[in-house]
């Protein structure tokens, strides 16, 4: 059984597909939703891999990412967070809050918890799943 480390060091959750179960396209538009209060000491992130070299999906973007960290990110009035990943900026969505996608590409996404917090370790705070937009 591995220890908590609530509020030290960093815990990833990786993913695939959507919530669908279909597997992430770079031609086409997800959003993900982070329910208020994420629980990190530090700081949050997604990052874009690529599925066949497993390096940082590249991009126009200098890094294909979004982060708590990120100049002008935007949260939603309740303290939640929408986060989109597309080939193109989303109509309404703030630059700061999109990460870009590669049309033909196939991709995955790591959420990074840097000084992870108790609802993290039971679960009583989770990522939302990556919705596709249509």
């Amino acid at each position: 059984m591995f220890a908590k480390m609530v509020g030290l060091g960093s815990q990833y959750a990786a993913v695939f597909t959507d919530s669908s179960h279909h597997a992430l396209d770079g031609s086409k538009t997800y959003r993900v939703h982070l329910p208020p209060n994420i629980p990190a000491k530090d700081n949050w992130s997604f990052t874009l891999y690529d599925n066949q070299t497993r390096s940082n999906l590249q991009t126009d973007q200098r890094f294909p990412s979004v982060n708590s960290f990120d100049k002008g990110l935007v949260t939603n009035p309740d303290g939640s967070t929408d986060v989109w990943f597309g080939p193109t900026l989303p109509p309404g969505a703030p630059e700061a809050n999109w990460a870009q996608t590669v049309p033909g590409k196939g991709w995955n996404r790591l959420f990074r918890l840097y000084g992870p917090l108790e609802p993290w370790f039971d679960k009583t705070w989770r990522v939302g799943e990556v919705e596709l937009v249509k």
